[in-house]
């Protein structure tokens, strides 16, 4: 790169910064401002205008490197062996989602095959997150299910299991489709599922899920929806997390070998699956908590050490923007980290 051009891009990028630290400090000034703010960066993961400025700056990826393990899979096995050799387990997610053509989908699902051989080769406790846009789900469901299905195949063969992270609101009936497909009517009992808390549905979906004994991993949301279909307020999605907690945890759950996995770092609801498993009696192996990589790494370590079942997920790849995005919104903190950081020398 020219240095006109290295000039160039610092200021583009530098220009994007101050332009959402700016508008992220005014909307902060107001009322309901943190919701706001939440909703600009989302806004922000899918347009891709911000997304050429912010890739094209190199300081970004120097914070987005906190929360993503590289751009390689040899850097995610890397990860992944330090993660087991500190007594957690991990999920590892090749970046990407929303392909654009088969021919994009095909290379994902390639990809996602080549992490799978490679982590029966390097032995790494773990598991595969995968999204179905990735592999082609909004250009017809029967091809993210062909790929979805080879990866499976191979994965099964690995002694490997795969999850189908939960996408917009839009898609999750095609996601549980696909799911069943797979799991319940072709026999693969090494894929599992994503529920989010925030959306209404969720709750007659666990109901469901329970009976069929499903593997699930409880998340909060972190997608722009529509009041329509989705909680606003924080207080209720945390409600609504902890009801669902409490039916995965249930006595008709463990008898129907549902596995629950409580991925969150809000201290809170963590503190309230321990006293609700405490309480119950539920032995501490048979759920996990989930944390990002990059986020309260002290406190997964203590989590291991504490004798709870501890879980990373480790993203790499170099479709990094909308995922780094997503972690901004999700915590306002984070988004002052990474504006102060692109002005320091």
């Amino acid at each position: 790169m020219t240095p006109c051009a290295s000039t160039s891009t610092r200021r583009a990028g530098q220009g994007i910064a101050f332009v959402i630290g700016a508008t992220a400090l005014v909307i902060l000034l107001v009322r309901g401002g943190e919701q706001w703010l939440r909703s600009l960066l989302l806004y922000l993961s899918g347009a891709p205008w911000a997304r050429r400025m912010v890739t094209g700056f190199a300081p970004a990826w120097a914070v987005a490197g906190r929360f993503v393990a590289g751009e390689s899979v040899d850097e995610a096995i890397d990860a992944a062996h330090q993660l087991n050799a500190e007594g957690m387990s991990v999920a590892i997610d090749f970046l990407g989602e929303s392909v654009t053509t088969a021919t994009e989908a095909d290379d994902a699902r390639d990809q996602l095959l080549l992490l799978v051989d490679r982590m029966r080769g390097a032995q790494v406790e773990g598991y595969v997150s995968i999204k179905l846009s990735q592999l082609g789900l909004n250009l017809g469901e029967n091809l993210a299910l062909q790929n979805l299905r080879a990866i499976l195949e191979a994965a099964r063969a690995a002694n490997v299991r795969v999850r189908i992270d939960m996408e917009e609101s839009a898609t999750v009936d095609m996601t549980l489709d696909i799911y069943r497909r797979l799991r319940n009517g072709e026999g693969f009992d090494n894929v599992g599922v994503v529920i989010q808390s925030y959306l209404y549905r969720s709750e007659e979906d666990v109901k469901k899920l329970v009976a069929e004994g499903a593997w699930v991993r409880l998340v909060k949301g972190a997608y722009r929806e529509p009041a329509a279909v989705a909680y606003a307020d924080k207080r209720d999605t945390d409600a609504a997390y902890m009801r669902l907690v409490q039916m995965l945890l249930s006595e008709d759950a463990l008898a129907n070998g549902v596995e629950l996995a409580v991925a969150t770092h809000d201290e809170a609801m963590i503190l309230q699956t321990m006293a609700y498993a405490r309480t119950r009696g539920i032995a501490s192996d048979r759920f996990e908590f989930q944390m990002l990589y990059g986020i309260r790494r002290e406190r997964q370590r203590e989590l291991a050490a504490q004798g709870w079942r501890m879980r990373v997920y480790v993203p790499y790849g170099t479709a990094w923007y909308p995922y780094f995005m997503r972690r901004l919104a999700e915590r306002p903190a984070n988004l002052w980290f990474f504006v102060s950081s692109l002005f320091k020398k």
